[in-house]
């Protein structure tokens, strides 16, 4: 039996997808939420948040992700960071998955990824938990009700967690796996039920898309200026280093929260919603943020909660600190309705020193901006795991790795031309520690990185007296108002000025050593703004 509103000429019976139980089509919100319940999915939480756990997965499985390697794709894949597929596994597997989903029920959604509908992607979504059908109708953009009518999808995308893959028979690592094929314009996804595998995939389908159309497609949350489209910022970052907070400005536009392309037009979001982490959420700080959390609709994933009065705990991380809110972008007062801006006026490559080294803010020349979104530091925190004794290092490049189907080089030579095309400024800001390494230092204040964040959007800071940093060779600001000096010049704010000067050192080496792997690739503008 079927339900719901879809393209008569489309339905899954049309796509060879047969022998299905009860197939439930763009069901909305209220409806989705009912099924969920009904099938013991999660539980109803304050203003009909719902409430979920991901079980064994509470994260993404980057080493699960594989492309499948066809005529068309193998040249230009980055094949040294995506896992390889062969057709005929992938064939055995699509085969035994649709097999796996005779006399199950299935939610479909078809969303479209991409605001800006020149560059735009339909993608059909299948899932079979209903709660996954709730999530990702938030997390992509959703087509007027009567544009479904006529809905065909560009890719499909075909989520079941029960199902466990066979490595000998279907070519890949685990039971677990997430397979791309762009022939096919199919993706798989079998053995997780962390919903994140959803839109990632999407992401990573515009990211190998877009650049062919000269489009930069980028890891990053966005805003403009109120009343001014043309003053948009974007904000590149790993997770955890502030890239949702931050964009989430009560004085500006929230473009959006992750993923955004750069047109010959201008910037537009990917998403139709946001996915933010809810660890230590303070509704002083992110008061937009925090109240989603008890709207209609809203995912909550793997929080505790209390059982009787269902207050979430947002310091309790016993079932992960990647815990997570999915809710739609209208639930913040200030996202924009076109979810679309101008060119970037600045770009800001926010990090997460847990070495206690970078200043707060650096401003980068175009070639520095390439060499540090290359690189894409920040520091996994001490602590996490055990036996963990100091900041664990990471270098994800372009800020998301794990979703660049392209080698590095496109991406950063694509950000490198917008920039000369346009002009933007570039910052690199310090959401991590200092006064010292993680353990000994405190946390950046956020009220100081915002104050930075301000003058650096306004415009006043690029007026203001810089510095040049003996270290890494950019400009840091001497003075902001606003923000305690010592903040400024990271080697003041710790006791042991020689503990510094060697943890400074060791970064700069780590820095040296990622960056051998780019240098046969980059012009020698880049290289001479290397640190070494």
């Amino acid at each position: 039996m079927t339900s719901g509103r879809v393209n008569p000429n489309f339905r899954l019976e049309d796509q060879g997808i047969e022998g299905l139980g009860n197939v439930y089509y763009n069901l909305m919100e209220p409806a989705l939420v009912q099924e969920a319940l009904s099938r013991s999915e999660g539980t109803l939480g304050k203003g009909g948040a719902f409430l979920v756990t991901t079980g064994k997965f509470t994260g993404r499985s980057p080493k699960d992700k594989h492309v499948v390697k066809t005529a068309s794709v193998a040249e230009t894949i980055w094949w040294d960071n995506n896992a390889e597929m062969s057709p005929e596994g992938f064939d055995a597997l699509y085969a035994d998955m649709v097999e796996h989903m005779k006399g199950r029920d299935y939610f479909v959604q078809d969303l479209v990824g991409g605001a800006d509908p020149v560059h735009a992607i339909n993608v059909r979504m299948v899932t079979e938990l209903a709660w996954h059908s709730l999530f990702i109708r938030h997390l992509l953009r959703r087509p007027d009700r009567e544009d479904l009518d006529g809905f065909t999808a560009d890719f499909t995308i075909i989520n079941c967690p029960s199902f466990k893959a066979d490595p000998a028979k279907h070519n890949c690592r685990t039971e677990t796996v997430i397979a791309l094929n762009f022939d096919r314009k199919l993706i798989l996804i079998g053995g997780t039920e962390y919903a994140g595998e959803n839109k990632k995939s999407v992401f990573t389908l515009l990211n190998y898309l877009l650049p062919e159309k000269g489009i930069m497609p980028m890891h990053c949350s966005a805003n403009h200026a109120k009343g001014n489209p043309v003053d948009t910022a974007v904000f590149f970052g790993l997770s955890g280093t502030g890239k949702t907070t931050l964009s989430a400005d009560p004085d500006r536009v929230l473009i959006g929260d992750d993923e955004h392309g750069w047109a010959s037009n201008g910037t537009f979001n990917f998403e139709g919603g946001c996915y933010a982490k809810t660890i230590s959420l303070n509704p002083e700080a992110e008061p937009e943020i925090y109240a989603t959390t008890e709207k209609f609709g809203t995912v909550i994933e793997n929080m505790i909660f209390d059982p009787e009065t269902f207050d979430l705990d947002f310091e309790d991380d016993s079932l992960t600190a990647n815990m997570r809110c999915a809710y739609p972008l209208h639930y913040i007062s200030n996202a924009s309705a076109s979810a679309r801006g101008g060119h970037p006026k600045n770009i800001i490559m926010l990090t997460c020193d847990a070495f206690g080294v970078l200043p707060p803010i650096a401003r980068l020349t175009p070639a520095q901006a390439m060499y540090h979104f290359l690189s894409g530091f920040t520091s996994k925190v001490a602590g996490t795991e055990r036996g963990v004794t100091e900041p664990e290092p990471t270098f994800s490049t372009c800020f998301g790795a794990p979703f660049m189907p392209r080698r590095p080089e496109v991406y950063g030579n694509l950000l490198r031309e917008k920039i000369a095309a346009h002009g933007a400024t570039c910052w690199l800001v310090n959401t991590g520690w200092t006064g010292g390494a993680y353990g000994t230092g405190s946390r950046m204040p956020i009220k100081a990185t915002r104050a930075l964040l301000t003058a650096a959007l306004d415009g006043s800071l690029a007026k203001s007296e810089f510095r040049k940093d003996p270290n890494f060779g950019f400009d840091v600001p001497v003075t902001v108002p606003g923000v305690a000096e010592i903040l400024l010049d990271p080697r003041r704010t710790w006791d042991d000025k020689a503990a510094y000067d060697a943890q400074a050192a060791k970064l700069v080496q780590m820095f040296s050593d990622n960056f051998e792997q780019y240098l046969p690739y980059i012009d020698e503008d880049v290289k001479a703004a290397a640190i070494c």
